[in-house]
């Protein structure tokens, strides 16, 4: 069974806790651990971090066959700069690197967009 979720919401701050609830809305449907959970989540902060604008930003997420895969975007070329690019000694892509098993970019539609695959035993 695919569970698949898109959610369109405006990039600013404010609105990033509504992704925290469907994230975890999907991981509760699919019996998800509390460790997965927590690693969606700090990638979904650090992702949707590079964003606080006016327009939108969407999130795709879905789950099949063990496997967790999620799109975010779009971003722009400077955004996507930010992936290599950290506070300190930690760029953004190690951090996503470290929750996630893949963390790939794609250009789609005249942007970018940051795909995330999970291993999951929901």
């Amino acid at each position: 069974m695919i569970d698949e979720v898109r959610l369109a919401l405006p990039a600013q701050e404010d609105f990033r806790p509504v992704a925290h609830l469907v994230v975890g809305g999907l991981a509760a449907r699919r019996e998800l651990t509390y460790d997965v959970l927590e690693d969606l989540q700090v990638a979904f902060d650090a992702l949707l971090a590079c964003r606080d604008d006016e327009g939108e930003i969407v999130v795709s997420l879905s789950v099949d066959d063990g496997e967790l895969r999620a799109s975010v975007g779009p971003f722009t070329a400077h955004a996507v700069a930010q992936l290599d690019r950290g506070p300190g000694e930690l760029p953004l892509r190690r951090v996503l690197e470290t929750v996630c098993d893949s963390v790939t970019v794609a250009e789609r539609d005249g942007a970018s967009w940051v795909d995330l695959r999970k291993q999951v035993s929901g």
